[in-house]
């Protein structure tokens, strides 16, 4: 059989193709400056605590339940700074992972993550002092005019509406009462008054006192140290405050969850656990989306006294601070006391925004209680002592894979080694450019998966070597003609093989957790790097090689010779010519 003509069969553009992407995932690497991966907390040393989850009534708690509680402790531990932590479920409790924290610092951390509180505003400001001048004094209330009050709002804008007039911010209403309050989400700092009192404009201040964000703002009952820190806070940066723990009796300051406004706080008034239910939903009679709030008897109590004593202070101590995780999510304006705790939260909202804001009323603390089952510690030295072992573990198989492919295929054995060699190779590069782009851990669940994956890799190349050896021995083929023959056959048979491999794999990382989710993961990417290669690497240059005397013409060395292919000395001369 004459072997396919060099139009068909073009192996030298295939391996350039595949040194290509090596090159560009190489060159990735460097200039993310990523050579070394990111290692897990078993190699790198830490702490992992898990939480179990206590219901009431010893029930399983609910998936939606634990699922919220995930990603609230995920939000409030990454917020703090700690962005390799890492909070997963693993069945129904919840681990979290802390590299290179130890016992007491992780417990610390997930024992003070915070929750929702409701203070009254006692001072406000943009997050940044706007370049206009600013009120030098507390505003007078005048029946005849609205006008901004003392600190304007962190947009730079005033908000002077009459309350009766449709506003694009949020109001908040006792459900079928007359009661109300006006506010504006994510700080943005609604300034009015009670409806039958508005403040007149107030004299504009010298250049000297617009440079005081608290200039003309009563500081009256203010801790002198807030009014520091007040002046000093940077609520631009990124995640300012964010995973805070704020003592409930205490005044503190906080910026807006938006980063546009900062805030002096009085003692928290009414704790987020009062929260019965909060629910995003459709006005009947406007079509406008809103958000129902409702309270337990005590925090219906509290919110009460909390609305009537904001509704009796002048601008901007009328405001109600909604603080979560140490940002101000919303800070509406009491126009009355709501009393009987059922609230309704209306104005400029859409599904999306409603829903936020309900979710973040709703599971300001967490909608479980959950109890420390377990803290476990990895020094940093044991995570070394294990990253070498695995990794001497890994040597030590592809070495003895290698040493077998060379006793039994002899110089066919070589291109098995150099296909290995090409698979480390993508693999590390994988291994890399996961770590440094999607927050991939190098852990040693995947150093046994990769491991144990030499040997998968090996197999494919097994099988196309002896179907090579198949088609030479018993359709008395050229060895250019059988390597084509054979592989036509042969990747059917990989190409399965490994399906049913990654499919395992698959499975297997979505229905485990922790250390064997790593293994089938690890186990998952090397099983299409097997793939990549075979096709890109290991059958181009089998192609090439063929082409070589040492090879074709059946070398003792070689690893088809005559006595290996079971033919005889008039079927080899036959087969050379």
């Amino acid at each position: 059989m004459a072997p396919p003509t060099s139009s068909q069969i073009k192996p030298g553009r295939t391996l350039l193709a595949l040194l290509v992407i090596i090159l560009a995932m190489g060159a990735t690497v460097v200039l993310q400056k990523a050579l070394v991966p990111k290692f897990g907390l078993d190699l790198a040393g830490g702490t992992t605590v898990t939480l179990s989850p206590v219901t009431s009534d010893g029930k399983a708690p609910p998936q939606e339940s634990l699922d919220r509680a995930v990603n609230i402790i995920r939000n409030r531990v990454n917020g703090t700074g700690i962005s390799d932590a890492e909070v997963a479920r693993a069945g129904d409790n919840i681990v979290i992972q802390v590299p290179g924290a130890g016992r007491d610092e992780a417990i610390k951390l997930v024992a003070t993550t915070a929750e929702m509180r409701f203070r009254q505003v006692l001072a406000v400001a943009a997050a940044t002092t706007p370049p206009q001048t600013l009120p030098t004094s507390a505003a007078t209330p005048s029946p005849s005019a609205m006008t901004p009050s003392p600190g304007a709002s962190p947009a730079g804008r005033a908000v002077s509406k009459v309350l009766a007039e449709p506003t694009p911010t949020p109001t908040v209403t006792r459900r079928a009462r007359s009661h109300t309050a006006t506010g504006e989400k994510s700080g943005a700092g609604t300034r009015a008054s009670r409806a039958q009192a508005t403040p007149s404009p107030s004299p504009s201040a010298t250049p000297g006192e617009s440079e005081d964000p608290l200039a003309g703002q009563d500081l009256t009952g203010i801790d002198p140290a807030l009014l520091k820190e007040f002046r000093t806070i940077d609520c631009t940066a990124k995640n300012k405050g964010q995973g805070a723990q704020d003592d409930p009796d205490k005044q503190i300051v906080a910026c807006s969850q938006d980063g546009t406004a900062r805030y002096i706080l009085d003692k928290a008034a009414v704790q987020g656990s009062q929260i019965t239910t909060a629910s995003a939903g459709v006005r009947q009679d406007t079509g406008a989306w809103v958000v129902n709030l409702d309270f337990k008897s005590q925090g219906a109590s509290q919110w009460s006294d909390l609305t009537a004593k904001a509704f009796e202070a002048q601008p901007p101590r009328n405001q109600i601070g909604v603080v979560l995780d140490g940002l101000v999510i919303t800070a509406p304006a009491s126009n009355g006391r709501i009393a009987g705790g059922n609230t309704e939260i209306s104005g400029g909202f859409t599904q999306e925004t409603a829903t936020e804001l309900a979710d973040q009323l709703k599971y300001g603390s967490l909608p479980l209680k959950f109890v420390q089952s377990s803290v476990v510690s990895v020094s940093s030295t044991l995570g070394q002592d294990q990253l070498r072992g695995g990794l001497i573990s890994g040597a030590i198989g592809l070495v003895i894979v290698m040493i077998y492919l060379l006793l039994y295929y002899r110089g066919l054995g070589a291109v098995g080694i150099a296909s290995l060699g090409v698979a480390t190779i993508i693999t590390y590069l994988s291994v890399a450019l996961l770590s440094a782009n999607v927050g991939f851990r190098w852990s040693l669940p995947h150093i046994i998966g990769l491991v144990v994956s030499i040997g998968i890799t090996a197999d494919s190349f097994i099988v196309y070597f002896e179907r090579i050896r198949d088609e030479m021995k018993e359709g008395h083929r050229t060895l250019r003609a059988a390597v084509e023959v054979a592989w036509r056959r042969a990747k059917r048979t990989i190409l399965v093989a490994d399906a049913v491999m990654f499919i395992a794999a698959v499975v297997l990382y979505f229905l485990a957790v922790g250390g064997v989710a790593g293994f089938a993961f690890a186990m998952g990417l090397t099983t299409l790097i097997d793939i990549m290669v075979v096709f890109l690497f290991t059958k181009p240059l089998m192609s090439l090689v063929a082409r070589l005397k040492f090879f074709s013409k059946g070398h003792k060395l070689s690893g088809l010779d005559a006595e290996r292919m079971g033919r005889t000395g008039a079927e080899q001369t036959l087969q050379e010519a």
